[in-house]
C-alpha cells in the first residue's frame, strides 16, 4: 500500500446511514458557530438591504431572515466550482436522511426524505450567477432558488465572494447560506415560539455542519491541487 502523507488523506468521514447522519449532523456540536446573529432590527434591515442590491430579492415579506457565513481557504471562483460539481450525493450532506435529487445544470432540485419519494420540498433557480458582475469587486458568485414544499418556503441562495478585510475576514473567500421564508408561507405561523425555536435549532445545527464539512472539503482539496503528491 502507498504511504499517503497525512495532509493527503480526506478529513472527513462518509456518513452511512441514517444513524450516522443524525450523529454527524444533529448531536455532534459544529466546529464552528457560523449562524449570523442580528444585534437589532436595524441590523436585521441592513442585511435585508444588502440581500436586495446583490440578488435583488425583497427579503421583507419573510418573517424569518436566516443566514450562516464561513470563511474558506480558497479562491471565491474555486469554491463556486466545487458547488457546481456538486451531484448530490455529497460528504458534506445528510443523504440518508434528506436525498438530494438534481436536475439538469442545478436548475431545479427536489429533496425527498430517507431517500424515497416523500418530497420535503422542491428548489426552482431564480438565477445561478457564474461569473462575477461588471460592478462586482469581491468576485461574489451566486445560485438563488424558489422553494415549494412543506420545508422551507421561501427563498434559498448560496453566495461566495472574496473576503473583505476591514469587516476582519482572513480567509481567502466567505461562503453564506441565505434562507428567507415564512412557515407554510404564512407569517403568523413563524410567531408561534416551540415552532419556531424547533425549526431553528435543527435547521442551524445542520446548517452549520454542512458548512464546516464543505469548508474542510474544500480546503483539503485545493490544498492538493496546490501541492500535489
Amino acid at each position: 500500500m502507498l504511504n499517503i502523507p497525512t495532509s493527503k488523506k480526506l478529513p472527513l468521514k462518509r456518513s452511512t446511514s441514517v444513524l450516522s447522519d443524525i450523529w454527524y449532523y444533529f448531536i455532534r456540536n459544529p466546529e464552528y458557530n457560523t449562524l449570523v446573529k442580528y444585534k437589532s432590527r436595524d441590523d436585521r434591515e441592513r442585511y435585508s438591504l444588502a440581500i436586495i442590491q446583490r440578488i435583488g430579492i425583497d427579503v421583507h415579506q419573510f418573517r424569518l431572515l436566516n443566514i450562516h457565513q464561513i470563511g474558506i481557504e480558497a479562491p471565491a471562483g474555486y469554491i463556486f466550482d466545487e458547488l457546481m460539481r456538486w451531484r448530490g450525493d455529497a460528504i458534506c450532506w445528510p443523504n440518508h436522511i434528506a436525498r438530494v435529487h438534481l436536475g439538469a445544470g442545478k436548475e431545479n432540485i427536489t429533496i425527498t426524505l430517507f431517500g424515497k419519494r416523500i418530497k420535503l420540498f422542491s428548489m426552482k433557480a431564480i438565477k445561478i450567477q457564474s461569473i462575477p458582475a461588471v460592478t462586482d469587486t469581491d468576485n461574489a458568485r451566486y445560485f438563488l432558488y424558489n422553494c415549494t414544499g412543506g420545508y422551507p418556503i421561501g427563498i434559498f441562495s448560496l453566495y461566495v465572494r472574496s473576503s473583505i478585510p476591514e469587516r476582519g475576514e482572513e480567509e481567502m473567500s466567505q461562503l453564506f447560506f441565505l434562507t428567507s421564508f415564512n412557515f407554510y408561507g404564512k407569517q403568523f405561523w413563524s410567531r408561534i415560539m416551540p415552532l419556531r425555536k424547533v425549526w431553528e435549532f435543527v435547521h442551524n445545527r445542520v446548517t452549520s455542519h454542512v458548512a464546516c464539512r464543505f469548508k474542510q472539503l474544500v480546503e483539503w482539496r485545493f490544498e492538493n491541487l496546490k501541492h500535489p503528491i
